[in-house]
């Protein structure tokens, strides 16, 4: 488990640059946090490391974005999905068998079914308004890549 206190929406960005320069395909990133933690942010960030050349919106309404690349990355968002049905209608199973990375928002909807070696990114709130507690949880050598 590594934490790290962020002050601000650009240091956030920062640490999931870190990461994405880190991933080599397969990862699914479970993110947790309420409404305007940063998971959007963390997102962004996560694709500028992986070199993606994206515009990176959340996926509320898509349900999932897919941004092309060397390792493609699929941005899911589980906001709304409530039921296991609903989770099949998003695809998200096949999408576990690409090459691709996978980062989803609101991972507590479907924290059931995400698979055991996800990377987990908790947010928290710091003291104040704009620091977030980040908490990676999995595999150690992604762990690192924020040292």
């Amino acid at each position: 488990m590594k934490t790290v206190l962020s002050a601000s929406p650009e240091e956030t960005a920062k640490l999931a640059c870190l990461l994405g320069k880190s991933l080599k395909g397969k990862e699914v990133i479970a993110l947790f946090g309420g409404l305007g933690m940063g998971k959007t942010t963390f997102v962004k960030g996560l694709a500028g490391g992986m070199e993606l050349n994206a515009e990176v919106s959340s996926p509320t309404f898509a349900l999932v974005h897919e941004y092309k690349g060397k390792i493609p990355l699929y941005h899911f968002d589980m906001y709304r999905v409530q039921t296991y049905y609903d989770l099949c209608s998003t695809g998200f199973f096949d999408f576990l068998e690409t090459n691709g990375v996978i980062c989803i928002e609101w991972s507590e909807n479907i924290e059931e079914e995400l698979p055991k070696n996800s990377i987990r990114i908790l947010f928290e709130h710091g003291k104040v308004d704009t620091e977030r507690i980040i908490t990676l949880t999995g595999d150690e050598y992604y762990e690192n890549s924020w040292d």
